[in-house]
């Protein structure tokens, strides 16, 4: 029998002036229909409706009063319960349990934004409703989960990440620097490696970092590169050194060229991430190489952290319940960098900018503390965008950069000119912003970041969208690999 026509928050109005707490139940695991059954409702069946924008979770909302509790779930016919949850064996086979002990300070109302491209599902802060905390796992499951990941990526190689079919995009050294970084923002890359015709192989890449610098060194006084220029310096020019870069400050490291990082087809996964890790990369080339033929090296593929980290995803979908770290919310485990708290003086601090910060500072952030992106928030630090070092590219549409100067630039006017004159999405729409909460679990995580081109999610405060911290490709790869 289906208890259809109730609803929890308005009928469950107190007994005998008994406190009443809302409590939030979540089913994340799918279904067509779902219902909530526990001893609060008497074991009758109340309805669960799917959170807009992720058909996959269910929840409701239901007044308890303070105590211990038993609920399980009626999913498709099936009596189920959550194993990421307390649960025991009782009168109703296997249950859930709740042992709600206070009334929360202040009940949030359940929010659900859209939000990215791919309209990904804003998830309230459950830390008012749900009252039971996931149990923290030991040093033992997250060694078990480390070694299992290990032995995949250890026995499986990067010729698993070449695609059916795509295109690779190489440039050769003797370009113009303008017109190879044209081609950047064209093809919508930060990274292209570089042939040397004379040489027969592969030299190096070419990144957005080296846009940056080109353009601090322009904006320099006294700078040995002019405008005219970079018409026809050429990429090898600029590697071998001809333009000397200064140091900006004490803290400004030097930045010399170095033996191209890449791999082969048959290196392993573990090899390619650790490469890309130790030499700070954002990809590695794969190139096949047969000295044998005496044929030039073939470029197969860029390998990239997102590629394997889906490898993962897609291996471990049917079978995580054998990695116990997934279902950890992501604040439960030392991962990413977070806005720190009162009395915390130890942690990195987390660079965010306004949106009238000039281009110069964040450039200037982005090369010195050596991170690919920074928050942009308003003066209660909700986020509004993310600048990232792939968008100063836009800078060579219509030689934008021979027009500007960095110090007079705002972030603000800098994204303007990355944003496509016919797009639906302004400025600030958000669109753009790869966004999760301290709650979600591991494993959502990783599936937001093996989606291509995300290379880290924003983690903020439900609601208030409030800057609480960052979690990039490399932390995680950081934190399964250590």
């Amino acid at each position: 029998m289906y208890s259809t026509g109730a609803d929890p928050l308005s009928e469950n109005s107190g007994i005998g002036g008994q406190v009443l707490v809302p409590m939030r139940f979540v089913w994340p695991y799918g279904g067509r229909q779902v219902f909530l059954t526990g001893s609060f409702t008497r074991w009758l069946e109340l309805p669960m409706a799917p959170v807009e924008g992720c058909p996959t979770v269910f929840q409701t909302v239901y007044r308890l009063t303070p105590g211990y509790h038993q609920y399980k779930f009626y999913v498709d016919g099936e009596w189920r319960h959550d194993e990421q949850q307390p649960f025991v064996s009782g009168n109703y086979g296997i249950v859930n349990t709740i042992l709600l002990a206070r009334e929360p300070e202040a009940i949030p109302p359940l929010l659900s934004q859209e939000i990215s491209g791919t309209r990904m599902n804003m998830d309230v802060d459950n830390d008012a409703f749900q009252r039971v905390e996931v149990p923290r796992i030991s040093e033992a499951d997250i060694e078990v989960s480390r070694h299992r990941i290990s032995v995949f990526l250890s026995t499986h190689t990067a010729y698993e990440l070449l695609p059916e079919s795509g295109k690779v995009i190489a440039l050769d050294v003797n370009l113009p620097v303008k017109q190879a970084f044209h081609i950047l923002y064209e093809q919508g890359i930060p990274v292209a490696p570089l042939w040397d015709f004379y040489e027969g192989q592969f030299v190096g890449v070419l990144s957005a970092v080296d846009f940056i610098l080109i353009l601090r060194e322009l904006g320099n006084h006294g700078s040995n590169l002019t405008e005219e220029e970079l018409e026809t310096h050429t990429i090898s020019a600029w590697k071998e050194g001809k333009v000397q870069l200064r140091q900006v400050d004490a803290h400004s490291r030097s930045f010399q060229r170095r033996r191209l990082v890449h791999a082969g087809p048959f290196d392993s996964l573990k090899d390619v991430a650790l490469k890309i890790l130790q030499n700070e990369v954002s990809m590695v080339p794969i190139i096949h190489s047969s000295s044998q033929d005496g044929s030039f090296p073939q470029l197969l593929h860029l390998a990239s952290l997102s590629g394997i980290l889906k490898c993962i995803c897609r291996h471990f979908r049917h079978s995580s319940s054998s990695l116990p770290i997934l279902q950890q919310p992501i604040s439960a485990i030392p991962l990413g960098t977070w806005v720190p708290r009162i009395g915390e003086s130890n942690k990195r601090r987390l660079a965010m900018l306004r949106p009238n910060a000039s281009l110069s500072d964040a450039l200037t952030l982005l090369v010195q503390d050596q991170v690919s992106s920074i928050p942009i928030v308003n003066d209660d630090d909700s986020l509004l965008d993310v600048y990232s070092r792939s968008d100063i590219t836009a800078l060579a549409k219509d030689k934008a950069y021979a027009q500007i100067h960095l110090d007079e630039m705002s972030i603000h006017q800098a994204l303007q000119l990355g944003q496509d004159a016919n797009s639906p999405y302004g400025f600030f729409s958000g669109q753009r912003c790869q966004m999760c909460l301290r709650t979600d679990p591991l494993q959502k995580v990783m599936e937001r970041l093996a989606n291509p081109g995300v290379r880290r999610l924003i983690i903020v405060e439900a609601g208030s969208k409030r800057v609480e911290g960052i979690i990039s490709l490399s932390d995680v790869f950081r934190f399964l690999l250590r």
